[in-house]
This record gives C-alpha cells, sequence and structure tokens, in this order.
C-alpha cells in the first residue's frame, strides 16, 4: 500500500464527463493520458498464501496498459482482427478484464462468457456468436463439445495460461494500437444470466455503454479513504461497469475471484473496504447467520444491480459500517444531497439494472432510519430520458396500474447479437422493454414486482413472486434464511409455490409449519398465500445459474407435477 493517492484529481475527472472520444472501447487509455497518479497501484487482485493468508496484489494504470499489450500481442500473433468476436471463458477475477482490454485495444469484439456455464449450453452460445477462438482456462469440456459439432469449432482454442505466459517481445502490434473506436462499435457481449432459457447475447456499445455514467465522475465517492470491493460477475456488464468507472477515478478496488462468503469475508477483512459492490447473491449469504462485523466495519454503502434485492436482507447490512461525516453522497442521490453528521450503520443502494439497461437506472437508498417500502425501486436516474409503466401496445397506464416496464435511455444496448427478432421483441413504441412488471406511485416511485415470466398466473388473477418473497424473507426471518416463488399447474390454473432456504437454526421445522406462519403474514399484507411450501434442504435443491441467479424456470419444471391428480 502506499500513501500516495490514485484517485484522479476532481479537474481531471470532470474532464472525462464531456470528452467526445471516451467510451467503453478505450477508457484505461483516456485514465492513462489523464491522471497524473497512473503509477499509484489501486486495483488489487488478491490469493491466500501456504498459510492460509489473503495476500492482496495492487497495479497501477501503467501495470494494466502493460497486461493489456502482452495478451494483444498474443491475439494479434493469432489473427485476431478488428471486429471479430473472441470467446473469454476464464474464472472470474482481474483475469477476464485483462483479456476485455487487449481484445478492445485491438478493435476486436471479446464475448465473456461465465465459465460456470454449461459445457454443451456454452458451445452453443459461442456458435451463435461466430467466435473465430476461444481462450479459456480449460478447454477439456469444449473440446469434448465441438467433437459432436465440429464444424462449429473456431479457428484456435487456446488455454488462458498459454496468452499469460506470452513473451510480449517475440510478437508485434498493428500499426494503430490502441484501435480508434467508433460510437457505435461493438465493444463487447455479454450473455443473459439464462434463467429464462438460452443465455441471450448482449450487444454493449463503445458510446453507449459509457452514457449515463458520467455523473460517476463527480458523484461515486471517491475520497482518498474510499475503497471498494467488487463481488460482481467480471464476465458480466455489472462487473466491467464498476471496474470502469473504478479506472477512470483512480479509485482503490479488489476485483473479487469468488462471490461466496467463506472467500469473501477474509479478503473483505484484509481489504477494509468503504464501499461494496454485488449481485444479491452474496449480499444474501452476508446477511444471513452471524454478521460480518469485522470485514464491514468502514463500510458506508452497499451497491446493488442485477435483480432488486430483499429487505429482510437489506436491513441486517445496514447496522454494519459506519457513514463518515463528508460522504461523497452516491450517484443514485440528486444533486446537492446534503453530506450530514456521521452515523452509525451504512446505506443500501438498491440499483434496478441490466445489461440491456446499460447500468442500473433506477436506485432506492435505504439506511437504518429508512421506513420499509417493499419492491421500491426508487426514480429513474439521470440517464433516463423516460421511464413508464405501459400496457401491451405501448400505451401509458395510469399510477398504481401495473404493466410492463419501459424506459428511453442512451445507455440501452443496441440489440442481441445476430438476432433482429429478438431485439425487436424488447422494442415498443420507442421503449425498450425491461423485461420486468412494474407499477409508479403518484410520486414517481416505481415498485419492481416481477420479471414477466415469472408472472403466477391463477384463477383468482396474477400473482408476481417478489412482493410474496419479500413477506417471507422479511416477516418470517425466524425460519426463512431466503426463497423462491413459483408457479406450478394446480386444479384450476396456476398455484404459488415457496421453495424455502431454511435458517440454520430451523433444520427441524418442516414445510408445513414455514407454510402455515408464511400465509398468516401473507394474508395480513394482503398477498395471495402459498399451495404449498417446499424445503431446499441441498444446494442442489435450490439451483443458481452461472451469475449466481436461482433459476425459476428449473423450480418450475421440477415441481410441475407437484399437484398431478
Amino acid at each position: 500500500m502506499t500513501d500516495q493517492t490514485p484517485i484522479a484529481p476532481l479537474a481531471v475527472r470532470q474532464g472525462f464527463m464531456t470528452e467526445p472520444g471516451l467510451g467503453a472501447g478505450n477508457f484505461l487509455d483516456h485514465a492513462l493520458a489523464a491522471n497524473p497518479n497512473r503509477s499509484v497501484p489501486f486495483i488489487h487482485s488478491h490469493h491466500t498464501d501456504h498459510r492460509g493468508q489473503v495476500v492482496l496484489r495492487g497495479h497501477s494504470l501503467t501495470d494494466l496498459a502493460a497486461l493489456r499489450d502482452r495478451y494483444a500481442t498474443w491475439y494479434h500473433a493469432n489473427g485476431v482482427r478488428p471486429g471479430e468476436p473472441v470467446g473469454v471463458v476464464v474464472a472470474e477475477g482481474l483475469e477476464p478484464l485483462l483479456h476485455f482490454l487487449a481484445l478492445t485495444a485491438l478493435g476486436a469484439i471479446p464475448a465473456m462468457v461465465n465459465d460456470a456455464m454449461r459445457a454443451d449450453v456454452m458451445a452453443g452460445y459461442l456458435e451463435h456468436v461466430g467466435v473465430v477462438g476461444v481462450v479459456a482456462d480449460d478447454t477439456t469440456r469444449l473440446q469434448l463439445a465441438y467433437r459432436n459439432t465440429p464444424r462449429a469449432r473456431p479457428r484456435f482454442l487456446a488455454l488462458a495460461a498459454e496468452v499469460r505466459a506470452h513473451d510480449a517481445a517475440s510478437g508485434g502490434l498493428p500499426e494503430q494500437y490502441p484501435y480508434r473506436h467508433e460510437p457505435d462499435d461493438v465493444v463487447a457481449l455479454i450473455h443473459s444470466s439464462g434463467t429464462t432459457g438460452t443465455p441471450k447475447s448482449t450487444i454493449l456499445g463503445h458510446r453507449s455503454f459509457w452514457d449515463g455514467k458520467q455523473q460517476r465522475m463527480v458523484r461515486f465517492p471517491a475520497e482518498p479513504y474510499d475503497r471498494l470491493m467488487s463481488l460482481m460477475p467480471h464476465t458480466h456488464a455489472g462487473g466491467l461497469s464498476y471496474f470502469l468507472t473504478a479506472v477512470l477515478l483512480g479509485l482503490p478496488t479488489v476485483i473479487m475471484s469468488d462471490w461466496r462468503r467463506p472467500g469473501v469475508e477474509p479478503v473483505m477483512e484484509a481489504f477494509q473496504p468503504t464501499m461494496v459492490a454485488s449481485f444479491p447473491r452474496t449480499f444474501v449469504e452476508l446477511a444471513t447467520g452471524e454478521l460480518p462485523v469485522k470485514g464491514a466495519a468502514r463500510v458506508h454503502s452497499w451497491f446493488n444491480t442485477g435483480d432488486s434485492a430483499h429487505y429482510g436482507h437489506i436491513r441486517r447490512l445496514v447496522q454494519l459500517g459506519e457513514r463518515p461525516a463528508g460522504l461523497i453522497r452516491s450517484w443514485l442521490l440528486p444533486r446537492g444531497e446534503a453530506a450530514g453528521e456521521p452515523l452509525p450503520g451504512s446505506q443500501f443502494v438498491d440499483g434496478l439494472g441490466s445489461s440491456e439497461m446499460g447500468m442500473a437506472l433506477f436506485g432506492q437508498v435505504t439506511s437504518p432510519e429508512t421506513p420499509r417500502a417493499d419492491r421500491c425501486v426508487g426514480k429513474p436516474q439521470d440517464a433516463v430520458i423516460k421511464a413508464a409503466v405501459l400496457d401491451e401496445n405501448g400505451r401509458e397506464l395510469p399510477d398504481g396500474e401495473v404493466g410492463l416496464l419501459g424506459v428511453i435511455t442512451p445507455s440501452r444496448t443496441p440489440g442481441y447479437w445476430n438476432d433482429a427478432r429478438l431485439t425487436g421483441s424488447f422494442e415498443l413504441n420507442g421503449y425498450w422493454l425491461t423485461g420486468d412488471v412494474a407499477r409508479r406511485d403518484a410520486e414517481g416511485n416505481f415498485y419492481h414486482l416481477d420479471r414477466t415470466v415469472d408472472v403466477i398466473d391463477t384463477a383468482a388473477g396474477p400473482v408476481y413472486s417478489l412482493p410474496v418473497e419479500e413477506v417471507l424473507i422479511a416477516d418470517c426471518a425466524d425460519l426463512v434464511q431466503d426463497c423462491s416463488v413459483v408457479g406450478v399447474p394446480g386444479p384450476e390454473g396456476q398455484v404459488p409455490i415457496a421453495v424455502v432456504r431454511a435458517q440454520a437454526e430451523a433444520a427441524a421445522v418442516t414445510a408445513e409449519e414455514i407454510r402455515e406462519k408464511a400465509n398468516k403474514a401473507l394474508a395480513d399484507a394482503g398477498l395471495a398465500t402459498l399451495a404449498a411450501v417446499i424445503l431446499a434442504r441441498t444446494e442442489q435443491d435450490y439451483p443458481l445459474g452461472p451469475t449466481g441467479k436461482v433459476l425459476k424456470r428449473e423450480l418450475r419444471t421440477r415441481h410441475a407435477a407437484l399437484f398431478a391428480g
């Protein structure tokens, strides 16, 4: 560690906000050119030594550029040229980000793939993308998959270790390097979680993926004491978004390679972050059981994106940490928000976003003093030109009515790779459909009720699974650690059931006891009651996708015959 700050001066950050050529394909070069602290380590990787101690390794802007250029010489020597997609299948952490930097510096298109994806699904996805090559930590699974479809095999299938070991002096780089991106150039392909079926390939544009993030340069916390722990999957747009932000700010950041609590907590204790960014998956684990008081001692902000988090987990996390005087409030809050006095506890910034939206476009801030507001995701952020709740014809619905959530924003994806029909299905009356069901109140706050594919069509009308989950997790917290509510066929249409992970201290509880308590709480809240509760006693009973999201489609299939006969 060093006493010299790596954080870019305010004038530099303000310059980034109006720099016309800056985008997702060249942010490292702009940071190198403008930040006078370019030699100060700030991006940290981590490993555990033979004594079981966490070891942090810092990388400066110049270090990142040197690693990027070495990887780029390997790709260039293997024939990768501008506009060509290349599959990157490496473990989470800093490594996939280095491949992203190298490929974009060549003008190529990294197709980032979570290495937890099933091999046959992965091979089919890469064939759909049309990659010219694949770099992977382990090529065995893909080699076997390609034996069944030899025509789909790309030009090269190489080990990531080969790229890391490459001698940069043995190869060269193009005359025009780094590549000069046009605003509409594709800089990456990011696959969806696959929770609703085959993963979709979302395009990230050079300019569009930067649009909306400009305000982070002055409104994202970046005091000398700030330190970010990024628990995002770094093959995902969320991880890339926080990395882009950290590089331009010069914000000390540890790039995590593991999202599960046993791997996260020791690094938290060693790094002492003031901010933690994650999908809900890790927040569920950190909020479960004994709270990570030591690791979260300095945390003032938790940043969630992707699916919105549950209040039952949020309320435990905000008990941790402290909010110091002078805290630069989150970019999700309005300009001019007062810093306030030092306060115990932290704030949870719950952002609703996706790869397709380009960033979290809605945000709700919860602190220990905030009243409970189930499923509220707040108001649209600066990047949103307009957000609305729509009917199936794209007409705006009145406040209070439930419909499809649509946004108009320059940050949205240009579409899905090689799939104009799928892209068109998400466009309606000038809006991009987020795939969510929502309502808006009279104050302009939006409430996220469900994914469109997860709405349960009962004989009495639609049941939205997320408000039901809120009640189980918050109001039955002595029994329920986490849950997923889905619809299955009943005698007269679909009925809601809950697959529940019980609290450790409630190991002896029965499914019927949970259902009885849950249904009383649901009835008190005016929500539909459950037809059944199923206890998930193993990890296999509660299937997660490659990004840690619960596979509701898998649960629906498994329990489809629950009420048969």
